[in-house]
């Protein structure tokens, strides 16, 4: 007589829950996300969720090593690949525009959302680092612009850097209020105005 089987415990596919679990933090943010909503969205038990991902901060720490190598890569990419500092600044917020409207996934950067009424220090501190560290690549590249001698050696690379920063995590906030990728095109656009040597907008 054959013995019968225990079952196996049930599988599912854990990039797949991952990405579910990124588009629930970035739609709510981390503090208010709870373990259940977490496991309804990943289709899994909590068993399961602790025994992939740990607890709540880590699968967070994980889905957020996730975010800047997908979803938040454009804005490495922008500040790596363009030649000039003025042109990175432009990709950066020209995509910012796309990819915080995209309707594929929750409107503005999921960075920005997650900090949102966070009180977990270790995970409040971390997306404040990553954020320090976004303006010093900005103002990284600005510096070397005016060492170059490709712009003014006048202009206050700090200040340059954060009014950047200021406007691409204003812009995550509007389209989370509603604001079309139109509409933070033309921000974009009015944005760059103020960099040195540009042509100011005509009323």
């Amino acid at each position: 007589m054959a013995t019968k089987q225990r079952g196996r415990p049930r599988s599912f596919d854990r990039d797949t829950a991952l990405e579910q679990a990124t588009m629930e933090f970035w739609r709510r943010g981390y503090e208010v996300t709870s373990i259940a909503d977490l496991t309804r969205a990943m289709g899994i038990g909590a068993p399961s969720l602790y025994a992939a991902f740990g607890d709540k901060q880590a699968l967070f720490e994980e889905v957020f090593c996730g975010y800047q190598a997908t979803h938040g890569a454009f804005a490495t990419r922008a500040l790596t690949e363009e030649p000039t500092a003025r042109e990175s600044v432009a990709r950066l917020l020209r995509e910012a525009a796309a990819e915080f409207t995209d309707p594929a996934h929750p409107y503005g950067c999921m960075v920005i959302s997650a900090a949102a009424n966070c009180t977990t220090e270790a995970v409040s501190d971390a997306l404040r680092e990553q954020r320090t560290a976004g303006l010093g690549a900005i103002e990284t590249r600005i510096a070397a612009d005016i060492e170059a001698g490709r712009l003014p050696g006048t202009t206050d690379a700090g200040t340059l850097a954060r009014f950047v920063a200021t406007v691409f995590q204003g812009m995550s906030q509007q389209a989370r209020d509603g604001a079309t990728r139109a509409d933070l095109e033309a921000v974009a656009v009015a944005a760059m105005t103020v960099w040195p040597g540009a042509p100011t907008l005509r009323p």
